[in-house]
């Protein structure tokens, strides 16, 4: 055995490619270094932005860097997997316990104040998602599964502005303007944490007059 493992070693190949070619299985993988490493580069891209290193983000891990690529086989793979956890996380907070039988406008403040909450409460994920966003190794099926994540609250921004002011505006301009003001109302509730309610309620005001009227 002490060959065969010499020989993997010379092709270069990781610990688990014994495993694999004379076995038949790969080493399993661990959905908690997993979560680990998608923690780890959702901080460090924060910290040291996105052209920050693997080693980095797998020692922030706790794991080496040979083990990321056991999870991921790049670092855009890593980013565009990160990029979609976090846009349907994001989703998922947003639409959590919406009044199924309310009206629009109520399922929406619903919608807005549960963004608001999540992006507060988690200001590392909403930096890290803003900066993938405009990443270039994002690809076009990765976007494209984070707008399927998000169809339900397209849909609901839809139908709020079918006979409001902004009806005839290209949809994408009306997502990047809900957008905006999503991204103000944040930085001013972090500003001032204890009438964050309050500045949210405001600014959904104000965004369902302009998309709705």
């Amino acid at each position: 055995m002490g060959s065969r493992r010499g020989f993997f070693g010379q092709m270069g190949l990781p610990d688990w490619s014994l495993n694999y070619y004379v076995f038949g299985t790969a080493r399993p993988k661990s959905e908690d270094k997993r979560n680990a490493l998608m923690a780890a580069a959702t901080r460090v891209i924060v910290a040291q932005g996105l052209s920050a290193a693997t080693a980095v983000i797998a020692k922030e891990a706790g794991i080496s860097n040979g083990s990321l690529f056991t999870y991921f086989k790049t670092k855009a793979e890593l980013f565009n997997e990160l990029y979609l956890e976090l846009k349907t996380e994001m989703a998922t907070a947003s639409l959590q316990a919406l009044p199924a039988k309310a009206l629009l406008r109520e399922q929406f403040a619903r919608l807005w104040l549960n963004w608001m909450r999540w992006a507060t409460k988690s200001p590392e994920k909403r930096r890290a998602r803003a900066l993938l966003g405009v990443f270039d190794d994002i690809t076009r099926k990765t976007r494209a599964a984070g707008h399927h994540a998000m169809a339900e609250i397209a849909g609901m921004l839809e139908r709020a502005r079918a006979n409001g002011p902004m009806k005839s505006a290209p949809m994408p301009f009306v997502g990047a303007m809900m957008n905006s003001v999503a991204e103000a109302t944040m930085d001013f509730i972090v500003s001032d944490p204890a009438h964050a309610d309050a500045h949210g309620k405001a600014a959904f005001e104000a965004l369902w007059h302009m998309v709705a009227g």
